[in-house]
């Protein structure tokens, strides 16, 4: 699943994996302002950026072609409205559309890929951002993998009892299957909440240990936001 794969991506050992979340967030925001207020026709620089991040997959040492497979998963949902400019007589603004969705979904999966999400949580937070919000992307993102776990007992189980005969005896049973699993991941969710109660969970996540927001940081920050204004000015 896709957020398995993220969250082996995310504990690797890199440049960009060892910096700071406060410093990599701001510096993706800055990328993606200047995809987002960059002129229709601005192929050079979507191949520049598109370069930039090429190069920030390598140095993670992710693998590139997964990266950009799993980045196209946006290019359904921009089609849309990239099909009414096309019919609209804009075919340069519809492409335009989907090369910047498709970058700003590759910056995105290069930040989830280098910075675990406790870490990524953690320096929103420190950014101002809603506290209520990130506690529910916190859990959410925490019980995919029970829902995960239970799926994987569920079909294993299936496939151990010979499985069923017939694509309409399959989907009835993949139907039920799916109504148990979520009844089971509830279950399973709610006896995590009361442990954590039961340990003095106050709304808040407890951090054991924090990495303090060193001068490589701040320069490799800088660094970015330079490149990124001079690639604005020249657009």
């Amino acid at each position: 699943m896709h957020h398995v794969v993220l969250e082996q991506w995310s504990r690797g050992q890199s440049f960009l994996h060892a910096r700071d979340a406060r410093a990599k967030i701001p510096a993706v925001l800055g990328f993606l302002i200047l995809v987002a207020t960059a002129p229709a026709h601005f192929e050079p620089l979507a191949l520049i950026c598109f370069l930039l991040l090429i190069a920030g997959l390598a140095a993670a040492r992710l693998p590139v072609m997964a990266a950009l497979r799993r980045a196209g998963v946006v290019l359904p949902f921009c089609a849309a409205f990239a099909a009414i400019s096309f019919l609209a007589g804009e075919p340069r603004r519809a492409l335009s559309l989907l090369e910047k969705s498709y970058l700003s979904a590759l910056a995105v999966l290069l930040l989830v890929g280098t910075t675990p999400m406790p870490q990524l949580l953690r320096g929103l937070d420190s950014l101002g951002a809603p506290r209520f919000l990130l506690m529910v992307a916190q859990f959410l993102y925490r019980y995919l993998f029970v829902i995960s776990e239970q799926a994987q007992h569920m079909r294993m189980a299936g496939r151990c009892r010979g499985g069923l005969a017939g694509r309409r005896a399959r989907f009835r049973a993949a139907a039920g299957a799916l109504a148990v699993l979520f009844s089971r991941s509830y279950e399973r969710a709610e006896k995590i909440h009361r442990s954590m109660l039961s340990r003095g969970f106050d709304g808040r996540i407890p951090v054991l240990a924090a990495a303090g927001f060193q001068a490589l940081d701040a320069a490799f920050l800088a660094a970015w936001l330079s490149v990124c204004l001079l690639l604005r000015s020249a657009a």
